[in-house]
């Protein structure tokens, strides 16, 4: 009874300081972080106006709005907004699968000139609502020059997407450097905080998920940013995290729901 009294109160005191690291983690957190930036919400073309969509449109599961993939025939422009996306994070961590899972088979794969060696675009073209959106996601590759990409890469973007892989904790702990970097040059995009490899992480050990999935939550907190746990292998949450790009910038109702059930492709905001 003794040794069972003794084994309680360690786990107990465990606890207790793995709760008092964590918060003290989080002070630091928004400490080195600073005040999160505030972005300024972008409307509807005023000469397209986008209809209210419908309560079905609403609905949890259903997409806030209706996307078709763009006919390549379709030669008038008038109707079309070109938008700019920023993935950033480092290397190896499942950009590149991400970004062509989203586009698929209409992907336009731009390596853009000498001067921006290291940066690449791809085009994805949808119809919302009677509107042609252009969106053209650039990528910028890690290395000893990404830094001097980053301007290039960030400015006139409405948001940038912060990666990570999900099964290494060092890129997480990379995401404050590049946030703080891309925060430079552009103060105004939608912030998004993105764990890949939500597969693998999954074959990680509970305790250790628990601890990854508290850190990012930490954050993208810190960062005002909504966090999603995707895997571009299995098609998780890929299409949803535009879909709530484009609810955001056109200020369409968007109804998905909060998880934040470890084993399960988290969401928070």
């Amino acid at each position: 009874m003794t040794h069972f009294n003794l084994s309680r109160s360690i786990r107990c005191r465990v606890v207790f300081l793995r709760r008092f690291l964590h918060r003290f983690w989080n002070h630091v957190l928004m400490c080195s972080i600073g005040k999160p930036v505030q972005y300024r919400m972008l409307p509807p073309s005023p000469t397209n106006p986008s209809p209210s969509p419908s309560p079905v449109e609403t609905e949890i599961g259903v997409p806030p709005v209706s996307v078709a993939p763009l006919s390549d025939n379709v030669d008038n422009d008038s109707d079309l907004v070109s938008l700019k996306i920023t993935l950033l994070g480092d290397t190896q961590i499942g950009k590149t699968s991400f970004l062509e899972k989203y586009v698929g088979d209409s992907k336009q794969q731009k390596p853009v000139g000498s001067e921006t060696k290291g940066l690449t675009s791809m085009d994805k073209t949808l119809f919302v609502k009677g509107v042609r959106i252009s969106y053209s996601i650039w990528e910028v590759e890690d290395d000893s020059r990404s830094v001097e990409r980053m301007p290039i890469a960030c400015q006139d973007s409405v948001a940038i997407l912060f990666m990570f892989d999900l099964s290494s904790r060092r890129t997480l702990n990379s995401v404050i450097t590049w946030y703080q970097k891309a925060r430079k040059w552009n103060q105004r995009a939608i912030p998004i905080l993105i764990g890949t490899k939500f597969d693998e992480f999954i074959q990680l050990p509970i305790d250790l998920q628990w601890t990854i999935a508290s850190q990012a939550r930490a954050y993208a907190k810190g960062m005002n940013a909504t966090l999603f746990f995707s895997s571009a292998t299995y098609n998780i949450n890929v299409n949803k995290i535009f879909k709530f790009i484009t609810a955001k910038l056109f200020d369409l109702p968007w109804t998905v729901e909060r998880n934040l059930t470890i084993g399960e492709p988290i969401i928070d905001f």
